[in-house]
């Protein structure tokens, strides 16, 4: 077994930063289509500005708002403007088709880095 990159957000614009909530990341719920990351699931988060890393886990946020919000003890390790990297693994036995897209400044889809939307519908 290996575990390999599934999904991946890269340079998201930390939209907020809100050290009293319980835990987790809010991220804009048609960029977790795009790249097929599910409520609730674990994700390493990778601060640009910084270099912090951190694992939390995902809350859909309002679609197409570009919310981008590290909640809890994790908002001490980044801040409102940070570029961040988002990634999600799997861990199995075959290849995976990894799911990864370059946002805009506003945190929308600028272009796939690489495979295909799963769910073009939330695409469009």
């Amino acid at each position: 077994m290996r575990e390999l990159m599934r999904s991946k957000i890269h340079r998201a614009t930390v939209t907020d930063c809100r050290e009293d909530y319980i835990g987790s990341i809010v991220i804009d719920e048609n960029l977790l289509d795009m790249v097929d990351i599910w409520n609730h699931e674990k994700v390493l988060i990778c601060d640009i500005d910084n270099g912090s890393r951190f694992e939390t886990y995902v809350i859909p946020g309002p679609r197409g708002k570009g919310d981008i919000s590290i909640q809890g003890a994790a908002a001490k390790l980044s801040g409102p403007g940070h570029k961040v990297i988002i990634m999600a693994f799997e861990t199995t036995d075959v290849p995976v088709q990894p799911q990864s897209i370059l946002v805009t400044e506003e945190n929308q889809l600028d272009y796939f880095l690489e495979g295909a939307p799963r769910h073009a519908a939330s695409v469009r």
